[in-house]
């Protein structure tokens, strides 16, 4: 079990961690948290209906992070498309964003949180040394989207693309001030891949 999920009879996954690797993945899911902000019903005093009633933004976040874990809905990735066709799809994506993105950071907010209580409730459990985290079937669902977006997070904060480019970053040499985020990136790898497998039917 140490290092990467197991399924649990019944239904769920277990993993074991030392502190060390639970304070890496809360610090990087509250990390995540504060990259994704505040919801509508935050930012307006805890209003729930200007949380029900709120339009979410219609062009695409700056930052590079928050690009890659709120994409445009409809992009031609070659740049092969006619003028007129490319500015139908930004019109039709604005539309998209408009009524789907406070729910999508409403989401990966609700994953990041759930990875952060059962983080903090194990915490206690290893006292400074290992402990084993049990996920229940909806948990795992919800680590699954979190390990998701911090990877999505660090590959946007590394610039990787696709896989050729964390080969190539794995071979960093220990100086490299990238290196550390390199290492986590693959290690959250590991750990989503597993947890996929216990997912499985």
């Amino acid at each position: 079990m140490p290092g990467h999920f197991e399924p649990l009879p019944g239904g769920g996954a277990a993993v074991a961690l030392d502190d060390v690797e639970i304070s890496i993945i809360r610090s990087l899911a509250v990390q995540l948290m504060e990259i994704i902000g505040p919801g509508p019903a935050e930012e307006s005093g805890g209003d729930p209906l200007a949380e029900l009633f709120a339009e979410g933004p219609s062009e695409p976040p700056s930052d590079p992070v928050l690009r890659r874990l709120f994409p445009d809905a409809y992009v031609d990735p070659e740049g092969t498309e006619r003028p007129e066709k490319a500015e139908e799809q930004r019109a039709y994506s604005a539309e998209f964003r408009r009524y789907t993105e406070n729910d999508l950071r409403a989401g990966k907010r609700e994953n990041a949180l759930a990875v952060i209580r059962s983080l903090d409730g194990l915490r206690a459990a290893a006292g400074g040394g290992e402990a084993v985290l049990k996920l229940t079937p909806e948990e795992s669902v919800r680590w699954l989207g979190a390990l998701n977006d911090l990877r999505l997070a660090i590959g946007a904060r590394l610039e990787i693309t696709d896989e050729d480019d964390s080969d190539v970053l794995f071979h960093l040499s220990d100086e490299d001030p990238r290196k550390p985020m390199v290492m986590a990136y693959l290690w959250l790898g590991g750990l989503q891949e597993t947890l996929v497998s216990t997912l499985m039917p």
